[in-house]
């Protein structure tokens, strides 16, 4: 395969990126690791704007950001990073943000998806820029205070500044994404990836197979215990493996018998699962699963909500806890 060009620290300057005031929308997982990334690299005009009696805002104020309302932040800030929930974001825009911005203020995003699916619809004078440090929130900080960085993709839907490029560079160089290495993409792309990934593989589809291995164990007779060991328990040595060493490394640290027999079982899960991932690589492209989301979020979460408790009952949350209290995990 061809490969992709990256961009290391070296390659980007973030004079663009301090030149103008930056307000964070959100003060999550997300919203805190890219505040206080950005401000230890030297962007210090970051403000955490707020909605009124956010549970956030005292943690942003002993960090030591300014605080501000989200009407306060579209009139001051050159650019606005929105890091509240995707899902939130239509809202947040149309009744907060597009009605008090500042002429030519841009918008970045550190996922797709708000602008792939029309949950925002920027006016033309508008830099529109994705800055994805692709892990959770909290590994974007922690990599960057021990010295490293996430692997971070940049896109640029809208260009009005001209300057649009340079910002997405600086933004993701101050999240410490350049010392991993940032590569291009697309909102779309990486709209489609993220969600696919997270639903199929990275979370849905691992939860699935881990759980249907549990009790299918149980049901031939082996204990909880050791049921949840081995489908659950141990995924974190596979995943350590496969993040250092890759898939193929991978097979060659584990034994030939766990290797011969993994071998001959891929095919056979991989054939069952296709129909189920172009499925939803349909729904998401569609823009089916969006709309199912944002509705969702309308009704106060109530699948979501329905959803999780459905997860935390099942019994293997009982065995899990166990063995974590066991083991002094907590």
């Amino acid at each position: 395969m061809t490969q992709p060009d990256v961009l290391y620290d070296a390659d980007i300057d973030l004079a663009p990126l301090q030149a103008g005031c930056l307000a964070i929308i959100g003060y999550g997982n997300h919203g805190r690791a890219h505040a206080l990334n950005l401000r230890d690299s030297g962007v210090q005009r970051v403000l955490v704007a707020l909605r009124e009696g956010s549970p956030s805002r005292e943690r942003a104020q002993a960090d030591g950001f300014e605080v501000v309302s989200l009407e306060e932040a579209a009139r001051r800030a050159a650019y606005i990073s929105m890091l509240a929930a995707d899902e939130a974001h239509g809202a947040i825009w149309s009744d907060h943000i597009a009605p008090h911005r500042r002429p030519g203020q841009g918008l970045i995003f550190c996922h797709g998806f708000s602008i792939e699916y029309g949950l925002i619809v920027p006016p033309p004078d508008c830099d529109v820029i994705l800055a994805a440090a692709k892990g959770p929130g909290g590994a974007v900080r922690e990599s960057y205070v021990r010295g490293g960085g996430l692997t971070g993709f940049r896109a640029v839907h809208q260009d009005a500044s001209g300057r649009a490029e340079m910002i997405a560079r600086a933004y993701l160089k101050a999240l410490g994404c350049g010392r991993a290495g940032i590569f291009a993409t697309s909102f779309r792309e990486e709209a489609l990836a993220d969600i696919l990934g997270e639903q199929a593989v990275l979370v849905g589809g691992m939860c699935a197979l881990a759980r249907q291995g549990y009790e299918t164990l149980v049901a031939a007779g082996i204990s909880p215990l050791m049921a949840y060991i081995d489908t659950v328990h141990e995924l974190k040595y596979i995943a350590d493996l496969i993040h250092t060493r890759g898939m193929a490394g991978m097979y060659a640290a584990i034994s030939d018998t766990a290797e011969f027999g993994a071998h001959g079982v891929e095919a056979r899960i991989a054939e069952a699962v296709k129909p189920v991932f172009e499925d939803i690589v349909a729904d998401v492209t569609s823009g089916q699963f969006a709309r199912r989301w944002v509705d969702d979020f309308g009704n106060d979460r109530a699948g979501l909500h329905a959803a999780r408790q459905r997860a935390a009952d099942h019994e293997l949350e009982e065995t899990g806890r166990f063995l974590r209290k066991a083991l002094g995990l907590g």
